[in-house]
């Protein structure tokens, strides 16, 4: 599902992968302007490799099997930098919820797997969690965005 998420996106998207520091499954959409300097901190990832991977918006989503306070795994999604009022948007599904202290909406992964479409809960949860950032964000949505394709087909113009 995070391969089929990427269709939607024609602006810098990155491949579904491990990110360094944990063992999270993550794609990251780009807005394609700078984000101001991040200020580092994060556990088991040095400050320069943080400042490199946050030196542009993000909106961020993947998949975390739980560990370090969180005692289930997840599927979640942040932005960088967090636009006020971010936490307070409205998304899909209603398992979703915000976590104040992680700064990230979350999606236990129980609620997707035991979903009536596992698929289409996980998709809902992406994409409304991008949309809070993306238009809270202020990123232009008009040239970034398309409809769902198939991965790895190019579309037809």
């Amino acid at each position: 599902m995070f391969k089929k998420f990427r269709t939607g996106f024609l602006g810098k998207v990155s491949p579904v992968h491990l990110f360094w520091g944990s063992f999270d499954l993550a794609v990251t959409r780009f807005s394609g302007r700078s984000a101001p300097r991040h200020p580092g901190g994060i556990p088991a990832l040095p400050d320069g490799v943080t400042r490199e991977a946050y030196s542009h918006e993000v909106s961020s989503a993947g998949f975390w099997g739980g560990g370090g306070g969180l005692g289930f795994p997840a599927f979640y999604s942040y932005a960088y930098p967090t636009p006020d009022g971010f936490g307070d948007q409205p998304v899909s599904p209603g398992e979703a919820y915000f976590d104040a202290n992680l700064g990230e909406f979350l999606l236990p992964y129980d609620a997707v797997r035991n979903a009536e479409d596992p698929d289409q809960t996980l998709l809902d949860f992406l994409q409304s969690t991008y949309e809070a950032a993306a238009g809270l964000g202020n990123w232009d949505r008009e040239a970034l965005e398309c409809p769902f394709g198939v991965p790895r087909v190019p579309r037809v113009v």
